[in-house]
Order: C-alpha cells, then sequence, then structure tokens
C-alpha cells in the first residue's frame, strides 16, 4: 500500500483535498487526530500535550490503514507536531523525533497558502507573512526528506486535478 502525506500550513485545504482523494481513489483517509484532541481538551494545549497527539495520530492511521485499499491518504504526519513543538515551544520532545524517524510516506502533497484563511478555534496564524513562513518549513521538510512530492495550489478544483495526477503517477509506479 501507498502512503500519502496531504502536509502545508493551516488553512490551505488538507482535510477537503484528503476527503476528496479518498473518494476518488474508493480509499481511507486519517484525518488528523489533533482536532478530536483538542475539541476534547477543555483547556488550552501544552507541549505535553503534542506527545499525546502525536500517539493518537499514529494509533488513527494504523487503524484507518485496515480500511484502505492501494493508497492511504494521511491528513497530516507527524512533521506538523514538529513543525508546532518547535515554533512554540522552540524545542521537540525526543520521542516525537523518534517516532518522526519510523514513520513512512510514499509521496507528499504540499498546500500552497493561496486559499483564503478560514477562522477556526484551533488555528493560530492567520497573517499572511505567517502562512508563507509555515509554507517555507514545509517545503524544507518535503525537500529533504527523500520522497517525492508535489506542489499543490490553485482553486479547490485545480488542487484536486494537481494531486489526482501525482497520485496516478504514484500508483503507476
Amino acid at each position: 500500500m501507498k502512503k500519502v502525506v496531504v502536509i502545508g500550513p493551516e488553512s490551505t485545504g488538507k482535510s477537503t483535498l484528503s476527503a476528496k482523494l479518498a473518494a476518488h481513489f474508493n480509499t481511507a483517509w486519517t484525518p488528523e487526530y489533533a482536532r478530536q484532541y483538542l475539541d476534547g481538551l477543555g483547556r488550552p494545549y501544552e507541549q505535553e500535550d503534542l506527545l499525546n497527539i502525536t500517539y493518537g495520530q499514529m494509533i488513527l492511521e494504523d487503524k484507518t490503514a485496515t480500511k484502505a485499499k492501494d493508497l492511504l491518504i494521511c491528513d497530516t504526519d507527524l512533521y506538523v507536531i514538529k513543525v508546532w513543538s518547535e515554533h512554540k515551544y522552540q524545542d521537540c520532545d525526543p520521542r516525537i523525533l523518534s517516532a518522526i524517524a519510523n514513520q513512512r510516506c510514499d509521496h507528499y502533497l504540499l498546500t500552497y497558502v493561496d486559499l483564503p484563511w478560514e477562522e477556526d478555534p484551533q488555528r493560530e496564524y492567520p497573517d499572511p507573512e505567517m502562512r508563507e513562513y509555515f509554507y517555507q518549513v514545509y517545503r524544507d521538510i518535503v525537500m529533504q526528506s527523500g520522497v517525492t512530492w508535489t506542489d499543490i495550489r490553485g482553486s479547490y478544483e485545480q488542487r484536486e486535478v494537481l494531486a489526482i495526477e501525482a497520485l496516478n503517477r504514484l500508483l503507476a509506479e
């Protein structure tokens, strides 16, 4: 099974794209566990919560993989937790780094910040400069990952077309 991760800054259509791709390829997709974790937290998150989110994301991904066919779509991976931790707390728990070293990905879909910002209580950085900053951080990650990746830009429809083309190439390998 091929694992594809949709990665990028906040409010760049990752969840929407993940759901559309899963429907198109008739497979399962893993949502971002942090959303459900933070919804149930009842307080602002702290650095220690990021480790719980890491483990929750791994468990959710493993469960979803049992339902997937030839392709598993993931609406994030553990790099997102690392980026958040380093930005907000200036470091990252070594256990998260260890989990990152053991995660697998066959292709990244990197979403750009050209969609309008949509307000959400869990989103923290609506400023265009910060959105571009995070895009560059994720771009560096995927470029250095050694994994193929596709830059996903444009309208929701254009993004879907680009992603489907990329995944068709991946599946043809």
